[in-house]
């Protein structure tokens, strides 16, 4: 029996999580809307809008990082299978006794 403990996390816990942030920046916006000039809510809106799409940046970049090089991506599959016959090759070590044997012309 194992001892260890994982512990997941609900997807509906996890989504209410990620979309709470959003909507409670909508509801502050169309809260405090009327209270701005027009040229103020423009650029409000569009350094928050770009803003958001920073913040989604590393998003994208992990996803698409994942399907090119996955473990389900062909090279993926290539990188795996090269570091499974790279570990069946080591360096060969070094013994001093034998270097001298050979040196002295004993082997």
């Amino acid at each position: 029996m194992s001892d260890e403990h994982t512990e997941t996390t609900p997807a509906w816990i996890e989504n209410t999580a990620l979309s709470a942030p959003a909507l409670l920046g909508a509801a502050a916006g169309l809260l405090l809307g009327d209270l701005m000039h027009r040229g103020a809510r423009r650029g409000v809106g569009l350094g928050l809008g770009a803003l958001g799409v920073a913040m989604l940046v590393p998003i994208v970049f992990g996803g698409v990082r994942g399907l090119v090089t996955g473990p389900k991506s062909r090279f993926g599959v290539r990188r795996k299978i090269q570091r499974i016959r790279d570990a069946g090759i080591c360096a060969p070590t070094y013994d001093e006794v034998d270097e001298e044997l050979r040196e002295q012309g004993l082997i």
